[in-house]
């Protein structure tokens, strides 16, 4: 069984939805930890994805990773729509269905995910580790929402002893 991933970094999943965006944004290459690119090319992202994908799709789920990036660091440009459907059910809720095909589907999954998790509150917790090495995708459940590392171990110990250090070589 291969890992997705956000399990590659030992992380747990984001709640819901929110899990598949996390899940773009650790496909991206970690040369810290000597991983891949998991959507380099059309063979990657297929078997990422577990559907049928082209380099093209796979170029085109680059550009929605930047996108998502850009989105959680609040400084996005503006993009073309994405569809998606608006599907009653026999109970009367209505829910966000992804439309289209390849690269199109997945982003519009993506996009849906993000609208329903900034309207649940949850957007916010989706962070980056800010061990610029690292740049994993975590979500933050400390009370506060303070976290800042994937992993306080490794890139928050790596942060601490730089910081430690610099402190003690301006002291001297």
């Amino acid at each position: 069984m291969s890992l997705t991933p956000t399990e590659r970094f030992r992380l747990a999943p984001a709640p819901d939805g929110l899990q598949v965006v996390q899940n773009l944004l650790n496909t991206r290459a970690i040369d810290a930890y000597d991983l891949p690119d998991l959507i380099a090319d059309g063979e990657t992202a297929s078997s990422t994805w577990g559907t049928p994908l082209s380099d093209d799709d796979a170029a085109a789920l680059r550009i929605v990773r930047s996108d998502v990036e850009a989105a959680i660091a609040g400084d996005m440009a503006a993009r073309p729509a994405v569809r998606v459907e608006l599907v009653p059910d026999t109970d009367g809720t209505v829910r966000l269905s992804p439309t289209g095909t390849g690269a199109a589907y997945i982003a519009s999954q993506i996009w849906s995910e993000v609208l329903l998790a900034q309207r649940s509150d949850t957007w916010r917790r989706l962070k980056r580790c800010k061990n610029e090495a690292c740049g994993s995708a975590f979500y933050d459940r400390s009370r506060n929402n303070s976290g800042v590392w994937h992993d306080v171990k490794t890139c928050g110990n790596v942060a601490n002893l730089r910081a430690s250090r610099a402190r003690r070589k301006a002291q001297d």
